[in-house]
């Protein structure tokens, strides 16, 4: 039997598009920003860059999103830092540790297997670190599901 990991999340889902298709949706920085809920247009993700935009979902539309691509190698990988659920706009969260976010692209008979992974809980203030943790757990499972019907399109 395993424990739950309070560090880190993963997610999987196999998406029935190509991994093409698939590694535009994540790299492209305003398709992925239509599907995450960020408004990126006239942004453009590469390794290194702090890219931000405001979120366009429901109820955190008075948010900027913000975050440090680290790593683009294509159709295969990409990941970024940010500061995890930093939705309080009277805190500043750039004191904070960052987590690490990273998207994996693999070749699956159905399409592309897309795995991501949260990692770096562990560093966040213990204040806040449940709370965080728990709400992206949950924001994942959605995006994962935007994602897939981005895609789907």
């Amino acid at each position: 039997m395993t424990t739950p990991s309070t560090d880190r999340i993963e997610k999987q889902i196999v998406l029935r598009a190509p991994r093409a298709k698939v590694w535009r949706a994540l790299a492209d920085a305003p398709q992925f920003g239509s599907w995450f809920g960020v408004d990126l247009k006239g942004v453009s993700f590469a390794p290194g860059a702090r890219v931000r935009g405001k979120i366009t979902h429901p109820g955190y539309e008075h948010l900027t999103w913000e975050a440090v691509i680290e790593r683009m190698e294509a159709e295969r990988l990409l990941s970024f830092r940010w500061h995890p659920y930093a939705v309080d706009p009277r805190v500043d969260y750039s004191k904070e540790p960052t987590t690490l976010v990273v998207f994996e692209l693999k070749d699956a008979p159905e399409g592309t297997l897309l795995t991501l992974v949260e990692s770096g809980f562990d560093q966040i203030p213990l204040s806040r670190r449940a709370e965080a943790f728990r709400m992206n757990d949950q924001g994942w499972a959605a995006q994962m599901a935007n994602i897939e019907r981005h895609v789907a399109r």
